[in-house]
């Protein structure tokens, strides 16, 4: 099994910047990729980037791009995503999640940090 740690939500205003942390524990070796999703009230769940962990080749949902920037610290076994320019329709509660081999699914999830951006 794998333990995921999320920690760096919290309030900000619109054009602002925050940086989520997520450490994962236990079975790490396992571990193919890290990402991280989000639930905004009223929309479902859904991705927001991603990256491999041995390359760390990284994803984005078009929304994104150019403003989040997902990194990994392998000897930590921990995974950033910085955003930057932040808009009110960002304002969601952000998960952490960590997947094996099987790319079909996501095997494991944080509990969420929450996320408001203030216009």
């Amino acid at each position: 099994q794998v333990q995921l740690a999320e920690s760096g939500g919290g309030l900000v205003q619109a054009g602002g910047s925050l940086r989520l942390s997520c450490a994962a524990s236990g079975r790490t070796l396992m571990l193919h990729r890290m990402g991280w999703f989000r639930r905004a009230p009223g929309k479902e769940r859904s991705i927001v980037a991603a990256i491999t962990w041995n390359d760390g080749n990284p994803f984005y949902v078009d929304s994104v791009k150019g403003r989040f920037t997902i990194s990994r610290d392998s000897a930590k076994n921990t995974v950033y995503l910085q955003m930057n320019s932040l808009k009110p329709e960002d304002t969601a509660v952000y998960y952490c999640v960590a997947g094996n081999i099987d790319y079909s699914r996501w095997d494991y999830w944080g509990q969420g940090t929450q996320v408001t951006v203030s216009s």
